[in-house]
């Protein structure tokens, strides 16, 4: 972890209540700390005096002004507060806070804007406040913070002070990633250096200490598991190669207890996977097949089921790609990546659930032993497929573990891949492809990716477009044309799932970012995890 996460109880701290307010605010303020972090509405700033001239102050702001030797007030009177949500203020220790025994170095206003109603109150909102409280923590003289969430929340419900906290949680591990530091071996710029601000505390008081707790347990784990996913995605393919990644599966049963089986080529070939092993036989190295277990459930369970395409490196094959940004290629195992994050995110908070990760991995190479367009394999299905395209390989790899998990009689599958440029074009970087036919599935995961703004949107499964996956020679073909290339790769997925409740992610768009900022984003680790807390 790049940044620690913490909580801390002040059971009577309120804010919002005159009553309580001078002592709510001494006791914050008394904490060691570099900065204590709070939020302000219009409201408070219209009674603390929206006109500067204005005489009588009163509220929140105006006993912060107070205890802060009228720092509040000449912020106001010079126009450095501000009604506009997402609005900064920070305030650094003076000699006049001494009196009334304030020991935090800074105070850091945040503005919530005119946000008064609870139907007002969105995470996109919320989102745009926290990102400008956590900038100003970045990069400079502040290490620790405490940020009181309860000036936050213009509602004590549990579900917004959860979705909140967890998404702060998730937007600071994010901030403070650096794959040159948690990487020292690739540690090969200069600005490779771990961020000054090191520690987070969420504050708050009885009436959300429940919440609070367990929304912090919830985003520590979500961070550990996006970073995991990161880092997997971000390492060169020389380095993380389908042995690596079940190394790196294998390393977490002793972290966290998951139970993790890694079956090598000969297991592969005596499943039948035949499907799988075409992509595999250009490679000089062997695939991997693998599979890990969280029993956070109840015996017999039928147990939630992720599936990752693992492709460590895609040049295409035989149908070669263009030489253009190819090296991004090695985030083709960002599905599998994902899998792994959420499987480790779930048993680090012990989640109380039975949920099983599958990735099968391996390269998709050109070479004189390599699968060729035309040739025909039969998957493990017994379905025969004639592959037209061999830059058509995710959905290849994952029919087989698709047909693999019938085992485990589960009671959905969600299969997470970078499967198709056509997504990209479609939806762009914003939202994940979702393709499924089942309404309930559908509902959960749009509202998870709402929860964690690692959002889907659904695409079309209709029956009309598996006419383009016809074959004269085989069951289905492996592509069905230009036209609803996303689409058509999902259907073909779909053939493999019949038996079960499935959903299929297309993450092509969201999964790295290019250009300045080339990195893996760790999605859909919090859409995942989100959904899986909900299950639970």
């Amino acid at each position: 972890m790049t940044i620690q996460f913490s909580t801390k109880i002040f059971p009577q701290a309120d804010l919002g209540s005159q009553k309580s307010l001078k002592s709510s605010l001494k006791s914050l303020l008394a904490q060691s700390t570099d900065c204590l972090i709070l939020a302000y509405s219009k409201v408070d700033l219209d009674s603390f005096g929206g006109s500067k001239a204005a005489k009588t102050k009163s509220g929140f702001l105006a006993e912060l002004d107070q205890l802060l030797g009228g720092s509040v007030n000449h912020a106001n009177v010079v126009g450095d507060l501000d009604s506009k949500q997402a609005s900064i203020c920070v305030f650094r220790s003076e000699k006049r806070w001494v009196t009334n025994e304030v020991k935090a170095k800074r105070v850091l206003l945040v503005g919530l804007g005119d946000l008064q109603l609870t139907s007002e109150r969105t995470l996109i909102s919320y989102s745009k406040i926290a990102r400008a409280a956590l900038k100003v923590l970045s990069g400079n003289a502040i290490k620790d913070a405490i940020w009181f969430v309860p000036s936050f929340s213009l509602t004590h419900q549990g579900s917004f002070i959860t979705d909140e906290v967890r998404l702060t949680i998730q937007y600071a591990g994010d901030q403070a990633y650096r794959f040159g530091v948690r990487q020292p071996a690739m540690k090969f710029k200069a600005k490779d250096h771990p961020d000054t601000f090191k520690h987070l505390v969420f504050a708050g008081n009885d009436a959300c200490s429940k919440e609070l707790k367990e929304a912090v347990a919830q985003g520590v784990a979500m961070v550990e598991g996006m970073n995991l996913a990161k880092d997997l995605g971000n390492l060169p393919p020389n380095i993380c190669t389908p042995s690596y990644l079940g190394k790196a599966a294998q390393g977490l049963t002793k972290k966290v207890g998951l139970k993790v089986e890694v079956l090598g080529l000969k297991q592969i070939e005596a499943l039948g996977m035949g499907s799988f092993l075409s992509v595999a036989k250009g490679s000089d190295t062997p695939p991997q097949f693998i599979v890990m277990r969280h029993q956070g459930g109840k015996a017999g369970e039928a147990p939630i089921v992720l599936v990752g395409k693992g492709i460590t490196f895609d040049t295409g094959g035989i149908s070669l790609k263009p030489g253009e940004a190819m090296d991004e290629m090695k985030y083709d195992m960002c599905g599998a990546a994902s899998v792994i994050g959420t499987m480790y995110a779930a048993a680090l908070m012990k989640l109380k659930k039975n949920v099983i990760g599958v990735v099968p991995t391996c390269e998709n190479m050109p070479s004189g032993s390599a699968t060729r367009p035309g040739d025909i394999v039969k998957s493990m299905s017994g379905q025969t497929i004639e592959i037209l395209n061999t830059d058509a390989e995710g959905r290849l790899i994952l029919c087989d573990a698709l047909t693999y998990v019938e085992r485990f009689k589960p009671k959905v599958v969600i299969d997470v891949a970078t499967l198709t440029g056509a997504c990209i074009i479609a939806l762009g970087h914003v939202h994940s492809g979702l393709f499924s036919d089942d309404e309930a599935l559908v509902n959960a995961l749009t509202k998870a990716g709402k929860a964690s703004l690692d959002t889907v949107w659904r695409l079309p499964l209709d029956a009309a477009y598996h006419e383009q996956l016809k074959s004269n020679f085989a069951d289905v073909a492996n592509i069905g044309g230009r036209p609803a290339g996303s689409v058509t790769a999902a259907c073909f997925l779909s053939r493999f799932t019949e038996k079960y409740h499935w959903a299929h992610l297309d993450i092509a768009g969201t999964a790295w970012k290019s250009g300045a900022a080339k990195g893996s984003t760790g999605r859909p680790v919090p859409l995942l995890l989100n959904y899986l807390i909900e299950q639970s």
